[in-house]
């Protein structure tokens, strides 16, 4: 199929996009690198009546280390990017293991780290990352701006708390703690496919090995990345044992995810994926937070 009829504007500065959308409204539809966007339009899910087209604002790329050990990516960086650059390798391994699940390197070519928060497919890995790492977004547009915690940007599949004149301009990530870890488990029909189940955890221990802080956050089991409420109050101040973790991924599998079935799997299969997935990230995180 093709798209319906659509206008289309490729601004070259951040001013001339914010003014953009600001005039075309609710018809306006950033188009960062289209990898989830253009599919959706081709089978006429999505048909927005306008498109910005922010590839020819170079200032939106980049990849800026914090003074204090953090990162700022900028929205239109390319997730291959993200991927290769050395301080984010050196920094956040946590990120380069992720972003090798999403879909094949073609795609990561062209697809942008801000683009997959901001279109927030509840199926998408970026999204729960951004959550799990405890990401502050910075939106803006033609009047101002506004920092945003990741784990208040979404609030349903495919929807943020943006505005239809707004823009996901900037992610910045915090430094990681001393003797913190993370870990992603995910399972898929095929390399490259989308995730059944998946599980994300960042990991925090003392100076004793009791947890100090855990996230768990979980996506394609629900509307939005699911951050575990129990696994957060059950494991901190304790010593991860084996047993406990079990116990924990038990809880979260049973209580804090409602799956739906589809063509991926279903909803007793998910359930049972995130028990598995969930012991297997925590244990994981927890073994290299102790190296």
């Amino acid at each position: 199929m093709k798209p319906a009829p659509f206008d289309y504007y490729a601004p070259t500065s951040l001013e001339e996009a914010l003014a953009t959308l600001s005039d075309l409204g609710y018809s306006g539809k950033v188009l960062a690198g289209g990898q989830s966007l253009i599919p959706a339009m081709n089978f006429r899910m999505a048909r927005p009546a306008a498109l910005v087209d922010l590839s020819k604002v170079k200032e939106l790329a980049y990849i800026r280390p914090t003074d204090n050990g953090g990162v700022a990516i900028g929205t239109m960086t390319r997730d291959s990017v993200v991927e290769e650059n050395p301080y984010v390798q050196e920094k956040f391994p946590l990120v380069i293991e992720t972003i090798k699940y999403i879909a094949h390197r073609q795609i990561r070519n062209a697809g942008t780290f801000g683009g997959a928060i901001a279109h927030a497919d509840p199926a998408a890995q970026l999204p729960a990352l951004a959550v799990a790492l405890k990401a502050k977004l910075l939106i803006k547009n033609k009047n101002g701006e506004r920092w945003v915690d990741a784990a208040d940007f979404f609030v349903g599949p495919f929807m943020t708390v943006l505005e239809p004149e707004d823009m996901l301009v900037e992610i910045l990530l915090p430094p990681m703690a001393p003797r913190s870890a993370g870990s992603y488990k995910q399972v898929s029909r095929q390399k490259g496919g989308y995730a059944q189940a998946a599980t994300i955890c960042v990991v925090t221990l003392d100076e004793s090995g009791r947890c100090k802080e855990a996230r768990v956050v979980l996506f394609s089991v629900g509307e939005t990345p699911i951050l575990s409420a129990h696994a957060a109050k059950t494991l901190v101040g304790q010593v991860p044992t084996a047993e406990l973790i079990a116990s924990v991924s038990a809880v979260v599998a049973k209580d804090e995810i409602d799956p739906g079935t589809d063509i991926h799997g279903t909803s007793d299969y998910r359930h049972h994926l995130v028990d598995v997935l969930v012991r297997r990230s925590l244990t994981e995180a927890f073994e290299r937070a102790r190296k």
